[in-house]
């Protein structure tokens, strides 16, 4: 069985480091723990391993995170991945700092990448799991809180978060959603 683990967020050195990049954080935790790398593919970094009898095909999307579908849709196809077997992680502001929700479906949230791979694939049945950035900055301050760097204090508690992030997607691809539903959120 195959699995899609796509971390969302935007390539280059100016992004890494960002809240918005959380996704591609929790992927790269992955990727270390299952001793595999990154290789630079079509319209994004892919990684490939085998955990409990699956495959988990983990992918950062080159396309910036506003063009993610581009990407999501193209190694679904490539990989001959369901939609029920995709798992998209990314940040999300309506979450307090460092809460974690996984869930089958969903709406958008405002959160740009979802809008588009929601209407690349033609709706929104595919689990994401959303990681908690809260929202703690002044009005018209969005996208520079965002797109900003963590804070210390922030950065002492991201390790924890994102560990516990890639455990709640690795128990997406073995006990599956609504179990890990229960035990994560």
């Amino acid at each position: 069985m195959k699995y899609l683990v796509v971390g969302l967020g935007n390539m280059g050195p100016d992004y890494d480091g960002t809240r918005h990049n959380v996704g591609f954080e929790v992927v790269d935790y992955l990727a270390e723990k299952f001793n595999v790398q990154f290789k630079n593919d079509m319209l994004g970094d892919l990684a490939e391993f085998k955990h409990k009898g699956r495959t988990i095909i983990l992918l950062k999307p080159s396309t910036y995170m506003n063009r993610s579908g581009k990407a999501v849709n193209y190694w679904l196809q490539k990989k001959k991945v369901k939609n029920s077997n995709l798992l998209i992680v990314l940040d999300d502001l309506n979450l307090p700092f460092g809460r974690i929700k996984i869930k089958p479906k969903g709406k958008n949230g405002g959160h740009n990448g979802l809008k588009d791979i929601d209407q690349i694939l033609g709706g929104n049945l595919y689990a994401r799991l959303r990681v908690g950035i809260g929202s703690e900055f002044h009005s018209g301050q969005q996208v520079n809180f965002v797109l900003g760097k963590w804070d210390s204090g922030e950065k002492n508690q991201l390790p924890e978060i994102i560990e516990k992030s890639a455990n709640a997607a690795l128990s997406f691809t073995t006990i599956g959603i609504n179990h890990t539903m229960n035990e994560y959120n």
